[in-house]
């Protein structure tokens, strides 16, 4: 089984709200959008992200858009605070979606 990023498959936007940050993943293509949903877990973002994760925040959720062939991931406390109270340099948690993009994905045969 070969490997590839997630970034050849698809493409992501990033929004937020307080200390809260959101990751659409959407697909390329419709046909990729099954492989996505089965390796793109809430448990596997939560896992990329640990380091940036408030340790008393909520779980990662994720919600699925068929429609568009696209996953949103909602990371409760990654911004620390948001806008108004991180010293972060990116307190949007902009670049987020493009960090997830760089996951490695197991490519069927």
């Amino acid at each position: 089984m070969s490997s590839v990023k997630l970034h050849t498959l698809a493409h992501s936007r990033t929004g937020d709200k307080g200390d809260t940050s959101n990751i659409s993943i959407i697909a390329y293509r419709a046909e990729d959008y099954s492989l996505l949903c089965e390796q793109l877990t809430a448990e596997r973002v939560a896992a990329f992200f640990a380091p940036l994760l408030a340790l008393d925040s909520a779980p990662v959720r994720r919600y699925e858009l068929a429609n568009v062939q696209a996953l949103n991931f909602v990371l409760p406390g990654v911004l620390r605070g948001g806008v108004t109270r991180s010293l972060a340099l990116d307190a949007h948690g902009k670049c987020l979606g493009s960090a997830l993009l760089d996951l490695e994905l197991a490519m069927p045969s």
